[in-house]
């Protein structure tokens, strides 16, 4: 939610913050408080030797262990690129933890920390490691296993990695195939997949770009998504995108060899979901361009109102969009008609992602795309009863002096 407030109007950042201390109060309440552990008894330790010892002891599933490695790394001086290097190291030693989760709850934690100095670093990062250290890891799956061996593909392009990232340094500034390596991102090769991406940075493009390039084709699975899949699909189509959308700013953060291992299980994970786009569903073309878009802008909301409009709303955005309209009153619109609903974990996580997205790519064909997928999304998923907008009203009545419950 805080990542939202720039991109709302002004009366929907306070619903915003509703939203998220409700939430996490909620989450909090009646729980136990933790005690974050003490550090190892040796300060002399370096940060090296610290950082290995926390892989290997999420390695083997040893969270207190883990949590001494870390808390200890926090008040030897380790600074905070540093602590981030640490934990997506770990991270992204396993493949797609917890079906990306993980890793975007650790981005989303050194998010927070940034916008506060880095206060309080220690216990709110010491809360991750129980998860690091018990999500499941899909190396451990069927799925990744069989038919195609895709950990065994992944381990030998990571092989791979120092070399093809020394050719391509020198090359870094001339990279321009994104167009050609999405349909491989999209195809039904894992092999192919995996070669493309070592090629691409080979020939110079940057870790970056190929985030960014990751992010946008999950991103085309939930635009692509075809609404006679089963309603719960919906979700096996959007963790890759927020998955790809965390590595994506982890890498601006901290772009090492051992995260950038995290761009290949989100084009994995995107392999995974190929079914969900057969037939895909048409993205919306530039078509049925209007002169006054901001009417089709007003005509959001009622569409929200019902259940079933995933392509209507995906086109109405799409055309919005196509006849000049303002991505960012369509962003706004969209937070607002977001935060009307009951608060929906998956759906906020789209929502943010996609505008992080866009806002990289801004008024092109693909960030247009990106938006029509986080549209669709939200229409999925709306309406609700929307029983937390009666309380946040409630509340605000209350807050500005309304005596709400005497008789007029």
């Amino acid at each position: 939610m805080m990542n939202l407030l720039p991109y709302l109007d002004v009366e929907d950042k306070p619903r915003a913050l509703f939203h998220g201390l409700s939430a996490v109060a909620n989450d909090s309440a009646g729980a136990p408080p933790e005690f974050v552990v003490q550090p190892l008894p040796n300060s002399k330790v370096n940060f090296a030797t610290l950082k290995n010892w926390f892989r290997q002891f999420i390695q083997v599933r040893d969270a207190e262990a883990a949590e001494r490695c870390l808390v200890s790394a926090i008040r030897s001086g380790a600074n905070s690129k540093q602590i981030a290097d640490m934990l997506f190291c770990a991270a992204t030693d396993r493949r797609y933890l917890d079906v990306g989760h993980t890793l975007d709850f650790i981005n989303k934690a050194l998010e927070a920390l940034d916008a506060i100095a880095w206060q309080a670093a220690e216990s709110i990062l010491a809360s991750l490691v129980s998860g690091l250290a018990n999500a499941s890891r899909m190396e451990e799956s069927n799925s990744w296993r069989y038919p195609v061996d895709l950990v065994a593909i992944l381990e030998s392009a990571f092989e791979q990695l120092p070399t093809v990232l020394s050719v391509g340094k020198s090359r870094q500034g001339s990279w321009s195939q994104a167009d050609e390596l999405v349909p491989i991102l999209l195809g039904e090769d894992p092999q192919a997949i995996a070669d493309s991406l070592l090629n691409a940075l080979q020939a110079g493009c940057t870790e970056d770009q190929l985030a960014g390039v990751v992010s946008y084709t999950a991103a085309l699975r939930v635009a692509r998504f075809h609404t006679n899949n089963d309603f719960g699909d919906w979700n096996s189509a959007h963790h890759p995108f927020t998955f790809a959308n965390a590595v994506h700013q982890a890498l601006r953060r901290v772009p090492t060899v051992e995260l950038l291992r995290g761009v290949f299980d989100g084009a994995m994970s995107v392999y995974l979901n190929r079914f969900l786009n057969v037939p895909p569903a048409r993205l919306p073309e530039p078509k049925d361009i209007v002169e006054n878009s901001e009417q089709l802008l007003q005509q959001l909301p009622d569409l929200l109102n019902r259940q079933q409009q995933v392509n209507q709303t995906g086109q109405l955005v799409a055309n919005y969009l196509y006849s000049g309209g303002s991505a960012e009153r369509l962003m706004a619109r969209l937070g607002k008609l977001m935060l009307r609903e009951n608060r929906d974990f998956h759906v906020i996580q789209e929502i943010e992602a996609a505008f992080r997205q866009y806002s990289f790519l801004g008024q092109t064909s693909a960030g247009i795309h990106i938006l029509v997928a986080a549209s669709r999304y939200l229409a999925a998923h709306s309406p609700t009863m929307r029983s937390q907008e009666q309380t946040y009203q409630i509340a605000e009545r209350l807050h500005q002096g309304a005596r709400l419950f005497e008789e007029s």
